[in-house]
Parts: structure tokens; C-alpha cells; sequence
């Protein structure tokens, strides 16, 4: 049996909103395990919470960086948010951004690729030792069409290109080149607002569309409701969901009649003067997945003097 702490009861209730005493016994139902525990809630109906958010710990900056039909977002950490503000990192952002726009995606290839006389690991490396901070190109992500335009968008810009949350989305098409920028970055603008999973319902992993599934079937089985008919009240239900989770489907927040992406594109190919279609999209958080460690100042203190 596992031991429920109060942290564990603390997040789970962060997560999902659910009250403290629910939170308790969802977890003690589910031997401690939180992705259950927040399934378990959501079948009593407790909780609408679809995933535990990972929690926003590691600092520095991300950086987008777009030339035409190709662009790139990156994320570059640092243990300190007072790193983000510094002019070095901050110039080194932006080189790691233009490296990878010639290099692509691979971390490994834009940590080897040549700078000067040294290497973007060099850069990082010396940037490390003259600020005193320890610093990391996380992960990056790139993006091309033949024809059409990447396009970008950085939320609580530090600097021109980087940021707290950067997308990169692409748009092909034949069309005019301006029109095609604007209506890309409203788009970014979109996905930075609401972080859609995947382009289409296609495009969800389909271990998340299982349990998706799974948990409103069983949900509408604790509430009684005869096997016939929670077939349709789930796919029904999913088609709410992919309205939420899936670009082409959400309401599009430009749009004051909340009508879906996928028709304001449409709508904008006579503006555009041709077809257009989003070949793909990445939005970047600052940190997000990385589990920020928690200390007790108190304890580290009496530490320190060689109290208990």
C-alpha cells in the first residue's frame, strides 16, 4: 500500500480542482498512482481534467526564428529566471536559433555545428563559465514547405524572437506571400492560446483517444446508463473533444462566431488567392514537463548549522 503524502494530495487537487478528501481517496484507491487517480475522479465525475500539466520549473528562453518556407522554435534552459534578462544569453539564443534554421532540428548536429572557432556546445560552454549558471539546448524543432510560409509567434517576448512560449507553424500554398504571413501568425496566435495536441483527430496518439474513450464509457456505466446506448453518448463525446484538442476543429479565437480553424483557412483562400493547407505546428512552453525540485529552506538551514 502506498503512502499518500500531503504533496501527492496537493497536486493531485492543482491538477484537477477536485476537493482535498476526494483527492485523498482517489489516490488511495489507485495505490498512490496520480494519472489513475485523475482517471479515477473523471469516471465519478469529479474532475474534467483530460492530463496532469506538467509543471513549469526550468528558466532561460525560447527562441523562433523564421526565413520564408523553413523555421525553427528552440528552447535553451538556465537555472535562473535573472539568465533569461542577461544580453550573453540572450544574443546566444538567437545564434542557436539561426544555426539550427541552417542545420535543422537534431540537438546533437546544432550542438556540433561550427560557430566562429568553436562550436554551439563551445558557445554554451563559455557562456556557462563567464555567467556562472548552468545552461542546456533542450530540445528544437523545425519546420518546411515548398511553397508558402513558416510562420511564428513569441508570447511574452524578452527580446525580438524570444520568449516564455514560442509556435512555429507552416502553411502551403501558392498564394500571396504577405497574405500568407499575417494569416500564419494569427494562427501561431491561436496555438499559443490554446495548445491544441495534433493538427486532426488523425493525428492524436491512439493511446490517448483509447483512454479517452475508456474513461467516458465507464463514467456513463457508473451512472447506470444501459451498454446500447454509451456507445453513442461516447462518440459523441469524443467529438467534443476533438473540438478541443484538435486545431482544424477548435473555434477559432479570431473569429467572433467561434468558427472552427479549419473553415477560417478556407475562408482565407480567396484572400490568399489559392488553397492553403497547415502542413504542421509546435508550440514550445518554457520548461513545461520538467519537474521543478522542491526544498525545505528550514531543514537546509538547520542543515548548514548541524541542528536536527
Amino acid at each position: 500500500m502506498a503512502t499518500i503524502t500531503a504533496a501527492m494530495v496537493k497536486e493531485l487537487r492543482e491538477t484537477t480542482g477536485v476537493g482535498m478528501m476526494d483527492c485523498k481517496q482517489a489516490l488511495a484507491e489507485n495505490d498512490g498512482n496520480m494519472e489513475a487517480a485523475v482517471d479515477w475522479l473523471r469516471k465519478k465525475g469529479l474532475s474534467k481534467a483530460a492530463k496532469k500539466a506538467g509543471r513549469v520549473a526550468a528558466e532561460g528562453l525560447i527562441g523562433a526564428l523564421t526565413d520564408g518556407t523553413k523555421g525553427v522554435v528552440i528552447e535553451v534552459n538556465s537555472e535562473t529566471d535573472f539568465v533569461a534578462r542577461n544580453e550573453q544569453f540572450q544574443g546566444l539564443v538567437k545564434m542557436i536559433a539561426q544555426v539550427a534554421l541552417k542545420v535543422g532540428a537534431d540537438v546533437d548536429k546544432i550542438n556540433a555545428a561550427p560557430v566562429g572557432s568553436s562550436t554551439v556546445a563551445g558557445a554554451i560552454s563559455d557562456a556557462i563559465a563567464t555567467i556562472g549558471e548552468n545552461m542546456t539546448l533542450r530540445r528544437a524543432a523545425a519546420l518546411e514547405v515548398t511553397q508558402g510560409v513558416v510562420a511564428s509567434y513569441i508570447h511574452n517576448a524578452v527580446i525580438d524572437g524570444a520568449g516564455k512560449m514560442g509556435v512555429i507553424v507552416a502553411l502551403e500554398s501558392t498564394g500571396k506571400a504577405d497574405e500568407l504571413g499575417v494569416l500564419g501568425r494569427q494562427l501561431a496566435m491561436h496555438i499559443a492560446a490554446t495548445n491544441p495536441q495534433a493538427l486532426d483527430p488523425a493525428g492524436l496518439d491512439p493511446e490517448v483517444v483509447r483512454r479517452e474513450r475508456e474513461v467516458m464509457a465507464d463514467k456513463y456505466r457508473q451512472q447506470g446508463k444501459p451498454e446500447n446506448m454509451i456507445e453513442k453518448i461516447v462518440e459523441n463525446g469524443l467529438k467534443t473533444y476533438y473540438k478541443e484538442v484538435c486545431l482544424l476543429e477548435q473555434a477559432y479565437i479570431h473569429d467572433e462566431k467561434g468558427k472552427a480553424v479549419g473553415q477560417a483557412v478556407k475562408d482565407a483562400e480567396g484572400k490568399v488567392g489559392a488553397p492553403i493547407k497547415i502542413t504542421g505546428f509546435f508550440r514550445y512552453a518554457l520548461g513545461e514537463g520538467i519537474e521543478k525540485q522542491t526544498s525545505d529552506f528550514a531543514a537546509e538551514v538547520a542543515a548548514a548549522s548541524g541542528q536536527k
